[in-house]
């Protein structure tokens, strides 16, 4: 028995087998179902309940990966994958994730690792450079937008009520604080309320326009009748590219607001701040430069894999003021002159992040960046053009950036279009030909796809289409 890891000759042999298999894997994506059409719980049924007590081969376990795990998968890989928003895989993506696992760091301080430490200040810079985000912003990776929020609104908690770091909220007489963004935001909002012991009801849920953009006369007055009751308004979260449709709020009126009634500024950029690259949708950074923090996810438009979620705050010293804590065992291993990213969050272990959206960006440069999102932007606006032109189909929303939001009214009571629009996604889904979602808008059920693979084209897109308007005829 071999008592040590694997001996290197057999890792090399089992390197180059995964090789092929991930490469294999890539190559022959479209055979597999997008989603796989079972029932809960079979999965695990065809797992041993037991935890193994004897090593076994590599072989046995790539057979169980094939046999079980794939077929259970739904691949959002996929070019006909269409939901959320078109997870982005590339092959360099791939490989900056290889080259991340065997070097296995932790990138908390500058000493454990320089090269990680240094790497993640170059990337996170590019890419404010990318967004066109002034100087004094300041950014720290984490794995998603909600933990960013989180940290971003526990910074903005600690300017409101000083030493709420050292003392906490409770038995100090303090107002409840407020929270608003709209009714179109992520729940992450309300999550971050949650962890930061403000309360999920202190998040208020503006209403949005016809555009699906947050009122600003409606936060006006919510913020009025707060300050009238004696509570605390806090913070706005403003969003560019919304979960369900991608409208983006407008953000200078919002940021006016914010001046005036001196509230903390959030932009939840998650998914639509990527877009900023492009000269002609440069408008959605309008008064970015006047917000306290910004969520930027690479995951979503900038083709790293998940997880990379970037979060700036203007001056990151306010972030780190409140989140830095050196305990004693890692006093050797702190270097005050470098940038120590555990001082900027609640985690100690991090990841080395950094080192796959370099290698990525180094080998898409900006120039591939922006033709990839151009083609998802092109292939949303035809997808729109063939709804307009099927008289049974109707848009929901303008389309915005890769998402486009539609639904089916075609001799159906209005009572029971919900149910058939509904239908036609799980019937779409359950083929295992492709994969939409559906949201709900102004009350209504509507189908949505969101387009953002670089491995989908038209032609798929095509496919997706003539299946959707199938399934609907079929109902």
């Amino acid at each position: 028995m071999h008592s040590g890891d694997t001996p290197p000759e057999i890792l090399r042999a089992q390197l180059h087998e995964l090789a092929d298999w991930i490469a294999d894997f890539r190559e022959g994506m479209e055979k597999f179902p997008v989603a796989p059409n079972e029932k809960p719980g079979a999965i695990r049924a065809a797992l041993p309940a037991q935890p193994p007590e004897h090593g076994e081969s590599f072989d046995k376990i790539l057979a169980d990966i094939n046999r079980i795990i794939v077929p259970g998968m739904v691949h959002w890989s996929h070019p006909m994958f269409l939901g959320y928003f078109g997870w982005t895989s590339t092959a360099p993506g791939l490989l900056g994730e290889i080259l991340t696992a065997p070097l296995n760091v932790n990138a908390m301080t500058w000493r454990t690792s320089p090269a990680a430490t240094e790497l993640e200040t170059v990337v996170v810079d590019w890419l404010r450079q990318w967004m066109g985000l002034p100087n004094e912003f300041g950014g720290v990776v984490y794995d998603t937008a909600s933990v960013g929020v989180m940290h971003a609104l526990a910074v903005a908690r600690e300017e409101a009520a000083p030493e709420t770091r050292k003392r906490g909220l409770t038995g100090r007489d303090l107002p409840r604080f407020r929270i608003y963004t709209s009714d179109q935001a992520h729940s992450s909002a309300e999550k971050a309320a949650i962890a930061l012991g403000l309360g999920e009801e202190n998040v208020r849920r503006v209403p949005s326009d016809e555009q699906f953009r947050m009122n600003m006369s409606i936060l006006r007055e919510f913020i009025a009748q707060d300050r009238q009751s004696g509570l605390r308004p806090l913070a706005v979260i403003a969003t560019v590219g919304t979960t369900s449709t991608a409208s983006v709020d407008p953000i200078p009126e919002i940021a006016k607001i914010c001046r005036e009634e001196k509230l903390w500024l959030h932009i939840d950029g998650a998914y639509g701040g990527g877009f900023s690259m492009l000269p002609e949708y440069k408008w959605i950074a309008e008064g970015w430069n006047e917000a306290d923090s910004i969520v930027i996810n690479p995951h979503k438009t900038l083709y790293v894999p998940l997880d990379f979620s970037v979060l700036y705050v203007r001056d990151l010293e306010r972030l780190r003021r409140v989140f830095t804590l050196v305990p004693e065992y890692l006093r050797g291993d702190t270097v005050e002159a470098e940038k120590n990213y555990m001082d900027y969050g609640i985690q100690l272990g991090r990841r080395f992040r950094a080192l796959k959206a370099w290698v990525i960006w180094r080998s898409l440069g900006r120039e591939k960046i922006e033709a990839f999102m151009r083609e998802h932007l092109r292939l949303a606006k035809l997808f729109a053009d063939w709804i307009k032109s099927d008289k049974r189909f109707e848009l929901s929303a303008p389309v915005s950036m890769g998402v486009v939001c539609f639904r089916f009214i075609d001799k159906i009571d209005n009572d029971k279009i919900d149910m058939v629009n509904s239908e036609i996604v799980e019937g779409v889904n359950a083929s295992g030909r492709a994969y939409l979602t559906q949201t709900k808008l102004n009350g209504r059920t509507v189908m949505r796809v969101g387009l953002g693979n670089v491995l989908t084209t038209e032609s798929h897109l095509r496919k997706a289409w003539e299946l959707i308007q199938s399934t609907a005829s079929g109902l």
